[in-house]
């Protein structure tokens, strides 16, 4: 009996023991940010200073290092970028680097189960060349991005005092013109958007002929709306100010049409107000 109670507290003891989840010394982390219409996402490992002299030391200069900790760390990329000028298409990728005291070789690998015993220079996709920068001391080793736009945007590698910076670019419009030229153009809502989007790059012609397809599948409030500030772009304000106020019109009491009401009937102000006024005709002088 007593060796069954001590067989039964000892299994309870481990189960509890296998149950308990400890911190670990480089914690998992990731990172995601939408450039555009693209997805660039991160997952990594987060080693912590905890006093040490990482480069030159813990991480050995000149040597390849897998930018991080434990597994290798994985950039996974929706569609094709350029990686500081340089093409790297879309996929999964190992980030591994080589520090020196002047620059860094960044590099994405195709092997993403590499270690830097296991890395082969074979799989690269690409490599760059990147300048550290020195910077405030940083604990633990963090991957992020700043300087966000609709095409570009920048991945800071940043741990100790080192920090560098990856310039990231996407042909955004050329691949949102690419779909747009592939659509249908049947598709009204569709093609609307595309001449907004269009609009808004100051590509006013395409941006035209989209808002023309989209109105030749139904006219409706919003894309009256839409060609009539593309033709205000254009200078054409007669033909802005008609379908500004026939896009007033169409929304009447649609419940839709609420929240874009006050911009449509500022445009109609606008518009009217750059049209020429009509000079009075001249009084005819009587004949002697």
């Amino acid at each position: 009996m007593k060796k069954l109670f001590f067989a039964l507290l000892t299994g309870i003891s481990l189960s509890a023991t296998a149950q308990i989840r400890l911190p670990q010394p480089s914690p998992g982390a990731s990172v995601s940010q939408v450039i555009g219409t693209t997805d660039v996402s991160v997952k990594y490992s987060r080693p912590l200073l905890r006093g040490r002299d990482v480069f030159g030391g813990v991480v050995p200069y000149d040597k390849v290092w897998r930018t991080g900790a434990n597994v290798t760390n994985q950039i996974t990329i929706s569609n094709d970028v350029m990686i500081a000028g340089q093409k790297l298409a879309a996929g999964t990728y190992g980030i591994f680097s080589i520090p020196t005291a002047n620059n860094w070789t960044l590099i994405f690998n195709k092997d993403i189960t590499a270690q830097e015993q296991s890395y082969s220079q074979e799989k690269d996709a690409l490599r760059v060349t990147i300048k550290p920068l020195t910077v405030a001391r940083t604990e633990a080793f963090t991957i992020d991005f700043s300087g966000l736009s609709d095409s570009t945007a920048d991945m800071n590698i940043s741990w100790a005092d080192k920090k560098i910076v990856v310039p990231i670019m996407i042909e955004t419009t050329k691949m949102i013109e690419t779909a747009i030229s592939k659509a249908s153009n049947d598709n009204s809502n569709v093609m609307r958007t595309a001449a907004e989007y269009l609009s808004g790059k100051g590509k006013l012609d395409q941006a035209l002929k989209m808002a023309n397809s989209s109105i030749a599948g139904g006219e409706n409030f919003r894309n009256a709306w839409t060609k009539a500030q593309i033709l205000s772009k254009l200078g054409n304000y007669a033909e802005a100010l008609q379908l500004a106020q026939k896009s007033l019109a169409l929304g009447g009491s649609d419940p839709g049409f609420a929240g874009m009401k006050s911009a449509v009937e500022k445009g109609i102000a606008d518009y009217t107000a750059k049209l020429p006024v009509a000079m009075p005709a001249s009084p005819l002088k009587k004949k002697k």
